[in-house]
């Protein structure tokens, strides 16, 4: 007898932070009653605390399996499309079917112009509990659930420099160095003093062999990208990421024929729908798809296609728990593209105290949690920042 999915649970999860993400609060810049507030840098809105949605699928027997989507903004939308629709569709269904059911779910509701956002992130967070579940079943990490692990331990590059002035943000930048790490991102959204004299600091601080990305939040014209590009060009820039605004496909390919720097983009997308046209268009050289937007079925299927156009990856960290993190490690073990994957140190550390498993950063790598399916699980501590 196949053991049947029975109950779906949602939870919407708010873990204090002492400094907001991407750092302290511009000077003027206060949270609204509902905890949110808007970046100047890039015009992009934010919460206070580290927001989450994380779900889980129960079979009959009492086999379960742990997902988690992105949740920062607003995450009761998710909660309600999971808890109203989608968890209901799964009841009677089989666990080892999580593709079919993703397909399942993603074309529910294509034709009335969800394919994407909320919709999709609740998809997501369904999607990587049913791997989960899986590897459970069968006792496997999801790597070799996808029969391809190739790496033991992932490449990881620091992402972000949460201070307030360029010199401690240089400092800080050493200091990862120090720790074995050959790789960082700053955010130019807070690079309020300068963002080539923020980089020539870095630059100073790092010395010539770090690799330094810059996320540029996508907050410029292609020719203001462009030029920025280039005067970045003089401190060895490693990548830039998001130079311009989601939508704009020929801005973003004019940008990537005009500098010697490779182009990164694909956070925001999550589907191959999505990125196909950008493949297409010559939009990046690097994707960066997050497993918090994308879920497993999809993170993997945007990867193969990657492999198609020669594209390699650096998987994006979002801000969550750890549970879509472990499952985006998961996945990357199997990829044959990978090349970093994004370390959200101010999130992924302060957070692993809320999970049990080993998964860990450290010395420049990431280490796969020993177990099956994710390899991680909540504890019951999460729980008390279970959001009303």
């Amino acid at each position: 007898m196949t053991d049947k999915i029975k109950k779906v649970d949602v939870f919407p999860i708010s873990i204090p932070r002492d400094v907001p993400y991407l750092g302290p609060l511009e000077s003027g810049n206060v949270q609204n009653e509902q905890g949110y507030f808007i970046r100047p840098g890039n015009n992009s809105v934010y919460h206070i605390s580290d927001q989450s949605v994380l779900v889980k699928i129960t079979t009959e027997s009492g086999q379960y399996g742990w997902g988690e989507c992105v949740g920062f903004v607003v995450p009761e939308v998710p909660v309600a499309l999971i808890k109203e629709l989608l968890g209901p569709l799964l009841i009677g269904r089989d666990p080892h079917d999580g593709v079919k059911i993703y397909e399942d779910l993603y074309n529910a509701m294509r034709v009335r112009g969800f394919f994407g956002g909320y919709y999709h992130d609740a998809i997501a967070a369904i999607d990587i509990a049913l791997w989960d579940l899986r590897g459970k079943l069968t006792g496997l990490p999801i790597c070799k659930l996808l029969g391809s692990q190739r790496h033991a331990k992932l490449p990881a590059y620091v992402s972000g420099l949460p201070k307030p002035t360029i010199s401690e943000r240089a400092d800080l930048a050493k200091s990862w160095i120090d720790k074995g790490f050959d790789a960082f991102k700053f955010a130019s959204a807070v690079s309020h003093d300068g963002i080539v004299a923020e980089m020539e600091a870095l630059r100073k601080a790092a010395g010539d062999e770090t690799n330094i990305l810059i996320d540029m939040h996508w907050k410029f014209t292609a020719a203001e990208a462009i030029r920025l590009i280039t005067r970045l060009e003089a401190y060895n820039l490693y990548v830039a990421e998001a130079p311009v605004k989601p939508e704009d496909i020929s801005g973003q390919a004019l940008v990537v024929r005009s500098v010697k720097t490779p182009v990164a983009i694909g956070e925001e997308l999550r589907t191959v729908y999505e990125y196909r046209p950008r493949f297409e268009a010559g939009c990046m050289h690097v994707i960066q798809p997050e497993m918090g937007r994308t879920g497993i079925t999809s993170f993997w299927n945007i990867c193969q296609m990657a492999v198609a156009f020669n594209q390699t990856v650096m998987p994006h960290a979002s801000i969550g728990v750890g549970i879509f993190q472990a499952a985006s490690l998961q996945v990357s073990a199997a990829l044959p593209n990978l090349v970093y994957h994004e370390y959200q140190h101010s999130i992924f550390d302060k957070n692993l105290a809320y999970l049990r498993g080993n998964m860990r950063c450290e010395e420049g790598f990431f280490y796969l949690p020993d177990g099956p399916g994710l390899g991680v699980e909540p504890t019951d501590e999460l729980f008390k920042y279970l959001k009303k």
